[in-house]
């Protein structure tokens, strides 16, 4: 089973936004937010507690796909709904 993963930097409603539709896809059944390891983290900054430049956070995001078809509907898919949230988006083959 292909497996899509990508990051979206965005806010917590366009993760939220991006996981349903995706759910809404025919034959998706399984769509996860994968937990931040580093849990907050900046790399510009010497202190983790720092605040944000933007209010943008990092969400990593998984999708199962029975197939390859359906594995690139699913990064067209995410492209498109990234666009439309004014959010980024970069696909990975891991984490």
């Amino acid at each position: 089973m292909p497996m899509v993963r990508f990051r979206l930097t965005g806010s917590r409603a366009d993760a939220d936004a991006m996981i349903a539709a995706l759910h809404g896809i025919n034959d998706i059944e399984h769509v996860e937010e994968i937990d931040d390891v580093m849990g907050g983290m900046r790399d510009d900054s010497s202190s983790s507690d720092s605040v944000s430049d933007s209010e943008a956070q990092l969400y990593r995001i998984e999708v199962d796909a029975p197939n390859d078809m359906l594995a690139d509907t699913v990064r067209g898919s995410a492209e498109a709904i990234a666009r439309e949230l004014d959010a980024g988006i970069e696909f990975t083959d891991e984490f």
